[in-house]
């Protein structure tokens, strides 16, 4: 291939790139408008169908569970077919389990349609895969950690919507809502987003073509159990996501019954808290990124620093007393700062160790231990909470998590710069072989 026509490669990849990043920032963003719309209409909804703490827990369980059921599925369907169309059915998926959610006239019905809503929420390793074939991996954690930024604005979002339209509407006009954007948002993907060869932006193949001979095997997903520092990564993320859905399905059920906090004071309590966390996610990107130039073990150890200081911070945010509204929402925006820190980071560890053929099941496998781990969390919670409180339901699941998660990535950075080297040596032994080829 001429200069000419790499550049002009590159040009055309480069706008597709923009267009897809756009496109996936308004996806997760609505997507994540919708998923976590549940929480803030918690009240709303255990008052409609008359259940208790154990039995919405079960509701949230329930859909975690369907999505770690998919995710296999995804991963290997992303790693063998045209991903933006694979985009677009799961867009579509979601607008109608959305819909058929707001229809249900009982609660048995209603856990059922949830759990439908599970289908789709598994659907994202196809967007960081495409993501990594867009952009090389000096950059994929600051593009990870802004494309993350979309799940605390839609929960900020979701959580807008439910105060200020549920009252109005009600929840299901506002899953009727949400459910409409997921339809319109599966035409956009399947029209504008383009595919990317898998590798294309490594270092290593750059310039190399027919990067498409490389295809799935399930020898190299085997292989993933080989490397170390995945095995302690998957390990990390087994419990990581506890305090995550802990948070998600309580905190304004904890703000209201716990604190005592009425409608203003949780908006004014949760709106900079989650504005916050959204910086958190380019904040700890950019930071894993400019460490990673130094040591391979940058990403790992700014993932560290994140659980800990997170753990510590809530710790002080939950004993708060009551009394002193201000002095809880700093501490908790401390905390919500750098909560996010280990996402982008531990993803774009993940591209770092693993062949580009089989990225998205390599997401797709730490999404399904990581939901897996954590289905049962929203139920935990919720049996805590009916036989303790919320306050230590929250605080005693997540410090603990976190306290874990410490030490795993710990472990990691034991294992992370031999399995990196192991890559790149592997990827231009393929350059050097496409060499070879082209040259007889």
């Amino acid at each position: 291939m001429n200069r000419l026509d790499q550049s002009a490669r590159r040009a055309a990849s480069g706008r597709g790139a923009g267009f897809a990043f756009g496109t996936f920032f308004v996806f997760m963003l609505l997507h994540q408008t919708d998923k976590l719309l549940i929480g803030p209409l918690q009240t709303q909804i255990m008052e409609t169908f008359g259940i208790n703490f154990t039995q919405w827990g079960l509701v949230n369980s329930v859909a975690l569970v369907v999505g770690a059921v998919f995710y296999p599925l995804w991963g290997w369907l992303y790693d063998h077919y045209a991903r933006p169309k694979l985009l677009a059915l799961a867009s579509f998926i979601w607008g109608c389990t959305t819909w058929l959610n707001a229809i249900v006239p009982t609660y048995p019905l209603f856990l059922m349609t949830r759990a439908s809503t599970g289908i789709d929420d598994s659907s994202y390793p196809g967007i960081y895969s495409l993501i990594s074939d867009y952009f090389p991996p000096k950059k994929r954690g600051k593009m990870y950690g802004f494309l993350q930024v979309a799940q605390p604005i839609g929960y900020l979002v979701g959580m807008i919507l439910a105060m200020v339209l549920g009252q109005v509407w009600g929840w299901r006009k506002l899953f009727y809502l949400t459910g409409g954007l997921g339809v319109a948002l599966a035409i956009v993907i399947l029209i504008g987003v383009k595919d990317q060869p898998r590798g294309a932006a490594e270092p290593e193949l750059e310039g190399v073509e027919h990067l498409e001979k490389y295809k799935f095997s399930w020898k190299t997903v085997g292989e993933l159990f080989k490397k170390k520092s995945l095995v302690v990564l998957f390990l990390q993320g087994f419990i990581g996501v506890f305090p995550w859905q802990v948070i998600t399905y309580y905190i304004f059920g904890y703000l209201e019954k716990g604190r005592g906090y009425g409608e203003e004071a949780i908006l004014l309590t949760m709106v900079p808290a989650v504005l916050i966390m959204a910086a958190g996610y380019p904040i700890g990107g950019i930071l894993g990124d400019r460490l990673f130039k130094r040591t391979p073990n940058g990403r790992v150890i700014v993932g560290a620093g994140g659980v800990a200081m997170g753990a510590i911070l809530l710790w002080v945010a939950i004993k708060v007393p009551v009394q002193s509204q201000l002095a809880f929402g700093v501490a908790l925006c401390a905390a919500s700062l750098f909560i996010p820190f280990a996402s982008p980071n531990v993803l774009s560890s993940f591209y770092d160790v693993t062949e580009p053929e089989i990225r998205a099941t390599t997401n797709a496998v730490q999404n399904f231990i990581e939901s897996a781990g954590s289905a049962a969390a929203p139920l935990i919670a919720g049996i805590i909470a009916d036989r303790s409180s919320l306050e230590a339901s929250i605080l005693g699941i997540c410090t603990v998590s976190w306290a874990l998660c410490f030490l795993f990535f710990v472990f990691a950075g034991k294992y992370m710069p031999k399995d990196i080297e192991s890559l790149k040596a592997k990827l231009r032994d393929r350059a050097e072989l496409a060499k070879a080829e082209a040259g007889t």
